[in-house]
């Protein structure tokens, strides 16, 4: 600690102090260690689980998606093969009964941005008609134009 003295030079006048005071830097740093030391158990979620282990095979992975596709002339494409409007729900009825019923067939449309919005919604319907309800409708980023 500190002290200041009366010099020697004047009467009554204080010396400046030229050492730092540290103490409440220290008092600081001491609250905010425990802060830290009793918060930080409880950031950590969830609950800690003993898994057990196996010698199962990695599962396979998923299917290939179905391509549907829809240019600008209205033409449909069934994973690059032209398909008629008046057969496209019996292609996609197969394409459905030979997926899985635990693991369903994923969808990627493509549409032409031309293309009448009732055209795609037409094809939406036939494929969640037959069952193929995992659609993603495929685009392209903006910085591709």
């Amino acid at each position: 600690m500190a002290m200041n003295l009366p010099s020697s030079r004047g009467k009554g006048r204080r010396a400046p102090m030229a050492d730092i005071n540290v103490t409440p830097l220290v008092d600081v740093m001491l609250v905010l260690l425990i802060i830290f030391m009793v918060t930080a158990p409880l950031l950590t979620t969830g609950v800690p689980v003993n898994l057990p282990e196996s010698r199962a095979k990695a599962l396979d992975e998923e299917q290939e998606p179905v391509q549907v596709a829809l240019d600008a002339g209205g033409k449909i494409f069934v994973n690059d093969n032209e398909v008629s409007a008046s057969i496209l729900p019996d292609v996609l009825a197969e394409i459905a009964a030979a997926g899985d019923a635990e693991n369903p067939r994923q969808v990627f449309l493509r549409a032409d941005r031309a293309l009448d919005y009732g055209e795609v919604m037409r094809v939406m319907g036939e494929l969640n008609r037959v069952g193929l309800n995992r659609v993603a409708l495929v685009t392209v980023g903006s910085e591709a134009r």
